[in-house]
């Protein structure tokens, strides 16, 4: 909605026509003498309506409904290009009618963006709404999109391995999670304690996330996938601290779900990291085994699926002699692809893996 923090003749004959009344049933609207309305129009803005009388146009702007504050916004930037406008004060203080629909089909986009990894184009929509308008600007419609907006930026910034700061994926996270909190919108708030909570396993709090999974795991404001997904991810930190069996029994109870569920992407993505919970307790022919099915069965379309995918084999190569070199050319390949799509975070586990391939190296040779 527009707000006018001056009134000259312009914004006074623009509001008459965004009304559609003629002058003499403006100039009865507002309870004034139709020669003052006259004036306005042929002064335009030359001229400024008294303090009083600008409080009066103030109440009938903001008694306006929608459609005439759209039409108001319409013809001011019609008549600026017409009208000299110089120290006219007109400034948008939230989204207007058809600015809802935009800002939603752009975060529509921005998921597409952000599942093909293109991150500038992802952030360069999200910029467009994020900076654009202020939270306490906007109303119960506008908050909920500024924090989907929020919590986009921080997927984003969490495949970039921004995870800590003040331009990180927490921080886009806990701003997003107070928005909804605020809306009073549940299922909202927990998707971001899950985000949270990946977030937290990525930066190393291995504790800390798999509390906050178990937590999720069972919690009715989540969808049945997202309660499985959070089990699957208390496998994850089971088996990055070493237990392994524990970790895979976990693991293969949430790939059962998700199969129950009819989600073959997750499906595919619990069979990688059972195979890696299986290399780290030493049964390679398992870890090849969940290998080849997650390989056979999921969808490589994205550079994330394929380095996730590519890096994982690299893991279980790498770890038999026999084939450590095959393992080391394809964390090669993984690297490229991470480094070419800026997946900050996945580029930096596989130089991990290969600092440790090479300690290996250094203590075998010693």
């Amino acid at each position: 909605m527009a707000t006018v923090h001056r009134w000259t003749g312009l914004e006074a004959k623009a509001l008459r026509l965004a009304m559609r009344l003629s002058v003499r049933s403006f100039a009865e609207r507002l309870g004034l003498a139709v020669a003052t309305v006259s004036k306005w129009e042929s002064k335009l803005a030359a001229t400024e309506p008294r303090p009083d009388t600008q409080a009066i146009l103030d109440t009938a702007l903001g008694r306006a409904d929608a459609a005439v504050h759209l039409r108001f916004e319409t013809l001011l930037s019609e008549m600026a290009d017409s009208v000299a406008t110089a120290g006219r004060s007109v400034t948008l203080s939230g989204p207007r009618a058809w600015e809802y629909e935009s800002w939603a089909d752009d975060l529509d986009r921005v998921v597409v963006a952000l599942s093909r990894q293109d991150f500038a184009f992802a952030d360069s929509l999200l910029t467009r709404w994020l900076g654009r308008f202020a939270a306490h600007e906007l109303d119960e419609k506008g908050l909920y999109l500024f924090g989907r907006s929020s919590a986009l930026l921080g997927d984003l910034k969490r495949y970039q391995g921004t995870l800590v700061g003040p331009l990180s994926a927490q921080h886009s996270y806990v701003h997003a999670r107070a928005i909804f909190a605020h809306l009073d919108i549940p299922r909202r708030v927990a998707q971001l304690d899950l985000s949270l909570a990946v977030a937290a396993e990525m930066f190393g709090k291995l504790e800390s996330a798999a509390r906050a999974y178990q937590t999720l795991a069972s919690d009715d404001r989540l969808s049945a996938r997202d309660r499985t997904r959070a089990r699957l991810w208390v496998g994850t930190t089971l088996s990055k601290g070493g237990e392994h069996d524990f970790a895979t029994r976990i693991m293969q109870a949430a790939t059962r779900a998700f199969e129950e569920l009819g989600e073959p992407q997750d499906w595919s993505a619990a069979h990688q990291k059972l195979a890696l919970a299986r290399r780290g307790a030493g049964d390679l022919p398992a870890a090849y085994r969940y290998l080849e099915i997650a390989q056979t069965s999921g969808a490589l379309e994205s550079p994330m699926q394929r380095v996730q995918l590519t890096t994982a084999r690299a893991h279980v190569l790498r770890t038999d002699p026999a084939t450590r070199e095959d393992g080391l050319r394809l964390l090669d390949e993984a690297a490229q692809i991470a480094a070419r799509f800026g997946l900050g975070h996945q580029l930096r586990s596989i130089e991990a893996i290969r600092r440790t391939c090479e300690d290996a190296f250094t203590s075998t040779d010693h």
